[in-house]
């Protein structure tokens, strides 16, 4: 008893003492955690080594022993060792760090660096939520990391106006109520990206010519990263405003049908009966002319019944 009391007073001791002077020389805090954990296991370990060694046991047995048991579960404990492994290799990697903003592009879910461990990754999402995976999951998967170097954010707006639109006012209203919004720059020197350096403030660019109109997409930068469907929905609504009133127009796809001589012939019936179906011909026209409404709302001929229909 005495022996496990001092092996938790020790190694809690040796965290206290060496917690300070790892985080001095260690800028990032994962792996001063896992620098922590480790000082705790190995005197746990140390200290169970010397409990068995007092009551009398071979430690050459136990290795013996401790190898078999190895051999046995190790099949069962593969996916626990393989995160661990993949532990390691993030902590060498520093794909993200411990207050990271991190997306999993996979499943579309954001959230902040809560912990990692040597066995499991946890975030804390924009929900609210705790969110935990394994390491070796995390490897294998796609993520985004908001707050590797610069907390800026490219985001794009694509909108379909109109071909009679206006479309220098169009391009100009866009990219003036991205700058009305508080978290998007409006300019400044351009900002570089890897050998590339793009346009600090809004900038609205024709995408391509479509069926149903032009599109426009604007590019624009959010000063952070954490408020992005805020900004997104600032922006559409200066956007949505901006149009009413002017000669733009939002465009939607639509449809236009037209008759020719293949088209066949369309009997309509305006006297309240089903129509009389469709049928071949060369030439098209609909049967009883065009129909007048009276003040009353039903439909009355206003030419002579077709003398081929039979009542």
């Amino acid at each position: 008893m005495l022996v496990i009391v001092l092996t938790w007073a020790i190694a809690r001791l040796l965290v206290r003492v060496f917690s300070r002077r790892i985080a001095q020389y260690v800028d990032r805090p994962s792996l001063t955690r896992v620098s922590l954990a480790g000082i705790r296991v190995g005197v746990y370990i140390f200290g169970l080594l010397t409990l068995l060694r007092i009551n009398g046991l071979d430690l050459g047995n136990i290795a013996l022993s401790v190898t078999v048991f190895s051999a046995v579960v190790g099949v069962i404990l593969a996916p626990i060792v393989g995160s661990v492994i993949s532990g390691i290799f993030l902590l060498a990697d520093q794909p993200y760090e411990i207050g990271d903003m991190i997306e999993l592009t996979d499943r579309g879910t954001r959230g902040f660096v809560e912990d990692i461990t040597l066995r499991y990754t946890k975030i804390f999402t924009l929900d609210n939520t705790f969110l935990v995976v394994p390491n070796g999951e995390m490897r294998s998967r796609d993520v985004m990391n908001y707050s590797a170097e610069d907390t800026r954010v490219r985001l794009s707006l694509d909108i379909l106006i109109t071909y009679e639109s206006n479309l220098s006012a169009a391009r100009e209203k866009i990219e003036d109520s991205a700058r009305a919004v508080e978290d998007v720059i409006s300019g400044g020197p351009r900002i570089r990206v890897g050998n590339a350096r793009y346009p600090a403030g809004p900038d609205c660019l024709i995408s391509e010519f479509g069926d149903h109109g032009v599109l426009l997409r604007l590019r624009y930068w959010a000063t952070e990263p954490y408020r992005i469907q805020t900004v997104k929905s600032k922006v559409q609504t200066n956007v949505w405003e901006a149009f009413e009133g002017t000669d733009v127009e939002i465009a939607y796809p639509h449809s236009h049908l037209f008759f020719d001589d293949t088209s066949g012939e369309l009997q309509v019936d305006m006297d309240g009966s089903q129509p009389g179906g469709y049928r071949g011909s060369p030439t098209p026209r609909v049967r009883g002319g065009t129909p007048d409404i009276e003040p009353g709302g039903r439909p009355q001929r206003t030419d002579e019944t077709d003398p081929d229909r039979s009542e």
